[in-house]
Formats: structure tokens, C-alpha cells, sequence
């Protein structure tokens, strides 16, 4: 989510960013008289998302990501808000078919070496962004900002067989400053005076490592980063030891072992206290409040934080376990004027309010545990953490449920806010009012539609089945008439695809 309020702000917008790879897929033909010669290709250039078909990869899956950055923030004013990043990524993966080449998403990032299993990749040679053909000793990147391309093509040599496993291990660097998408709105690693706001979604990981950039890969993460002394940098996951401080600089390392779409991992630096506490059932909440929020906002997030485990004991009660090894929170005061549901540590700008809270925690089921399969059924995500704000807030005293249905309802039916397939919003659409209270709307609906029994339990299973992956909306729907042994095409497409307000059930 990246809104304050109870409906939706679009304050970030979306993107058609493409980050293409310029190499032509084919085939590499079997050795004569040799039939059963694997036929080693090109990967796919994209993850196959309509919406970013350029972003993620295809004929690998990425294990796992250890991150090692070193990172400068810019100095004080009226320096350029710029700083320096430095980094070593290591990524474990698996082919998925017989690959000559395949890639790896970089934005603004210059790679320094590549090595794959120790190997130093092949040449390529390519097209850059002028146009001009260009060699590099070991890689060559394409970087057409015009174009909206980032793109860094890998040649394994020897190649890679299907089903093997290879380590690729990229050193990287380059300056730092504040990212945007197409609607001009910051995300990505974007610079701030104190350190790095870290916010993803939906295609910005690439902005600070390479990386298969699309929700259907997902992988485990080790990140540390080293900053200077005095400074906090807060990643995914638990600490993985303590912070270690050597000639001015300090390391602080963390470990995500739960599968992690690359959109809500984080790695923010700045001036940051960090609190601990523990929820009902044990898990550790681990908190990075920045120094400089203002008395009120501070005094309203510590209220809202405070309340962090009793939310996650609630969902936990109403749906399935917590997911994931830890909690917590990264509020900063910075000017970019969201939030976001990074896994394990939501992100929250300029404070955070208890709504807000309980939706970014919802999201640690509903959009980071089963995440979208296509970045066209963000419905799922945004939809149902709007509605598990609504019952928060009906279980602690607030607004009920049927009072906040009442209220969406109530939108005039000549409202472009009915105009909306939420299930296919389009790039522009992704943070549309409709996609978060439409879709909340059309899960209170459904509730009603299957009865509240099979709507738990269909619910439960959804969570469980897809635990760990993505899913689609198809998919959801199936769980449901599973579940309840109702046929729902005619309820899908009245309450989430038909440009018309649905009459209540």
C-alpha cells in the first residue's frame, strides 16, 4: 500500500518500465547426428507480466540473494542529493532450461566484474543506448533512460544445463540519487540527506542490485551494508549478528530465510533508533524510528507501533499463522509520502497511524506471503489489506465492517470510481482508490455471498495453499467455489469487473 488514509493515495503511481534484454533468443542447434544434444537458448527476456514485460527473467530461478553494499550518504546541504553505492551480489540459481545466456535487471548501476562459478562470463557485444555497438571485457549493459531500459545479459560459458545450479557473483557500483517511474513519483533506492529510503514496488530492486525483478521469483536474502559510523541500516528479516564498527565505518547485517518477492526487500539507512519487543506468539518486532520525526508524528507512530503485536495476534486468529520470523517497522522522514509493505518491516513516511499499521501488516499475508503471479491482480494484495484494516478496526472499537462497506457503497454509481476492472487495472491503474476499497468491498460481498464459515475456511486455504508463491486471481476464485461449491463467475464480474456499481447483496 503507499497511502495514509483510508482510501487510497496514489502517491507513487505505477510504471511501464521495461528492462529489456537486447539479445536475440534462439536456439543453439544439436551436434550432427546427435538428436539428443541439449538445445541451449537464450532465457526469456521477461518474467511474461503483461503489465512489465521486461521485468524478472526467464530460464532460471534465483535461490537465494547475499548482498554485501558499502554505502556514502550525500553530504549535508547544499551538496547534491546524491550518494555513492558500492555492492557484491551473490546470486544462487537454478537453470530452468539449456541456457546460452540469460539476465539480470540493473539500473544506474556500473558492473565492475561477473563471474559465474568462478568463470568470468564472455564477452558480448550489444547495442547501447546510442545506438553504437560496444564490447566491455566482461559485459555490456544496456542503459537507454530515455527508453525506460536497464538491462545487464550474463553468457555463461561453459553453459548452463537444465537443472543445474550456478552461483553468479556481480560487483557493482555507482552514484546514487532519487529514482522515479513514469508518473515521476520516487521509489527504488531513493537518496536521502540522511541515508536511503528503500522502497520497491513494483519494479525498483533494480535500482540497487541486480536481480531478477518480478514477484514470481522469489528467494531467500542475506543483506549487509556497511555505512558510516553513527549511521543504521535496516534490511529484511532478523539481525545476523550484531552491528560491527571498524575505522569509522559500521557493518549491519541481516537475514531473511522466508521466500521474498525482490519488490519487498529493503535495506534503509539513516538516523535511526532501533527498539525491540516480541508479539503474543513470540516473534521478534524490531523497529527503526528516524531521529527527526516531528514531536507529534512520533508521539502518533509510537501509539500506532505499540499496538503492532495485539494486530498480528488478531490476523493470526482470524486467518493462519504469522508467516514470517519477524516483524517491525521503518518509519522515516523523508518526503516521498507512503507506505509499503516490505516483508518483515513495512516502511511508513513521515510517521505512521494505527490504519495504516494494521494494513501494512495484513500485507505480510496477503501480498508478501502469497504474492501477485501478475502485477495485474494487485487487487489481492491491496483489496484485502484494505479490508483487514476495516477488521481491525471494527475489533478495537472503531468503524464496523458494514459501516465501512456502507461508505463504498455510497460512492454515486455514475462515479468513474465504478469504471474500474480492478482485476485489470492497467500500469496507470495499479494504486487506484478502486483497486484497494472496490476490492475490499467485493471481499465483505463474497464473505456474504458464501456465508462466513466457508468464507474462513476458503480463506485459510487460500493462505495455506499458496504460502510462499504467487497466485492469481483465477486462483482465488477457484479456492472459493472449492470451498463454498458455488459457481462465482457471475459474482467475480459483477462486484470486480463490470463498469457499473453492484447492487448489494
Amino acid at each position: 500500500m503507499r497511502t495514509f488514509g483510508p482510501r487510497a493515495v496514489r502517491a507513487l503511481g505505477t510504471t511501464a518500465v521495461v528492462a529489456a534484454v537486447f539479445v536475440t533468443p534462439g536456439t543453439a542447434a544439436a551436434a550432427p547426428g546427435d538428436s539428443g544434444s541439449p538445445r541451449f537458448t537464450a532465457g526469456a527476456t521477461g518474467a511474461g507480466d503483461a503489465y512489465f514485460p521486461y521485468a524478472g527473467a526467464g530460464g532460471y530461478d534465483v535461490l537465494h540473494y547475499g548482498l554485501e553494499l558499502r554505502y556514502s550518504p550525500p553530504p549535508p546541504a547544499p551538496a547534491p542529493l546524491e550518494g555513492r553505492l558500492t555492492g557484491t551480489a551473490t546470486i544462487e540459481l537454478t537453470a530452468t532450461s539449456d541456457l546460452d545466456r540469460f539476465s539480470l535487471d540493473l539500473r544506474g548501476l556500473d558492473v565492475a566484474s561477473l563471474t559465474i562459478d568462478g568463470h568470468a562470463a564472455r564477452e558480448l557485444a550489444g547495442p547501447s543506448a546510442s545506438g553504437q555497438g560496444q564490447k566491455g571485457p566482461v559485459y555490456w549493459q544496456e542503459q537507454d533512460n530515455d527508453a525506460r531500459v536497464w538491462e545487464l545479459p550474463v553468457r555463461p560459458r561453459p553453459k548452463l544445463h537444465r537443472g543445474e545450479h550456478a552461483v553468479v557473483v556481480v560487483h557493482y557500483g555507482g552514484t546514487t540519487g532519487r529514482p522515479t517511474d513514469i508518473e515521476d513519483a520516487l521509489y527504488g533506492w531513493v537518496t536521502t540527506r540522511d541515508g536511503a529510503m528503500v522502497a520497491n514496488e513494483p519494479e525498483a530492486a533494480m535500482t540497487w542490485y541486480p536481480v531478477s525483478d518480478h514477484p514470481t521469483d522469489k528467494a531467500t536474502y542475506d543483506i549487509a551494508v556497511t555505512v558510516p559510523q553513527g549511521k543504521v541500516a535496516v534490511a529484511n528479516g532478523l539481525p545476523a549478528g550484531p552491528p560491527l564498527t571498524s575505522n569509522g565505518w559500521t557493518r549491519w547485517a541481516w537475514h531473511a530465510p522466508d521466500p521474498m518477492a525482490s519488490y519487498l526487500s529493503t535495506a534503509s539507512v539513516g538516523d535511526y533508533t532501533l527498539r525491540a519487543s516480541t508479539s503474543p506468539d513470540g516473534t521478534p518486532i524490531i523497529d527503526a524510528i528516524d531521529d527527526s520525526l516531528t514531536a507529534s508524528n512520533l508521539a502518533r507512530t509510537n501509539a500506532s507501533l505499540a499496538k503492532q503485536g495485539a494486530i498480528l495476534e488478531f490476523f493470526a486468529d482470524t486467518f493462519t499463522p504469522y508467516p514470517f520470523v519477524a516483524a517491525g517497522a521503518i518509519v522515516d522522514d523523508d518526503s516521498i509520502g507512503y507506505a509499503l509493505e516490505t516483508q518483515t518491516r513495512p516502511i511508513y513516511s513521515r510517521g505512521a497511524g494505527e490504519g495504516t499499521v494494521a494494513h501494512e501488516l495484513a500485507h505480510q499475508w496477503f501480498g508478501d506471503s502469497v504474492s501477485p503471479a501478475r502485477w495485474k491482480d494487485i487487487w489481492l494484495n491491496e483489496g484485502w489489506a484494505t479490508y483487514c484494516s476495516w477488521l481491525w478496526a471494527d475489533h478495537s472499537g472503531g468503524q464496523s465492517v458494514q459501516s465501512a462497506f456502507e461508505d463504498v457503497m455510497a460512492i454515486p454509481a455514475d462515479d468513474e470510481f465504478w469504471q474500474l476492472d480492478v482485476t485489470d487495472p492497467q500500469p496507470l491503474g495499479l494504486f487506484d482508490d478502486a483497486v484497494y476499497d472496490r476490492g475490499a468491498a467485493a471481499i465483505h460481498a463474497l464473505r456474504q455471498q458464501v456465508g462466513d464459515d466457508a468464507f474462513s475456511a476458503a480463506t485459510r486455504l487460500w493462505l495455506t495453499r499458496y504460502k510462499g508463491s504467487t497466485a492469481t486471481t483465477e486462483d482465488f476464485q477457484r479456492v472459493y467455489e472449492e470451498v463454498s461449491g458455488q459457481d462465482l463467475d457471475a459474482f467475480f464480474d459483477t462486484w470486480l469487473r463490470q463498469p457499473a456499481r453492484p447492487s448489494q447483496p
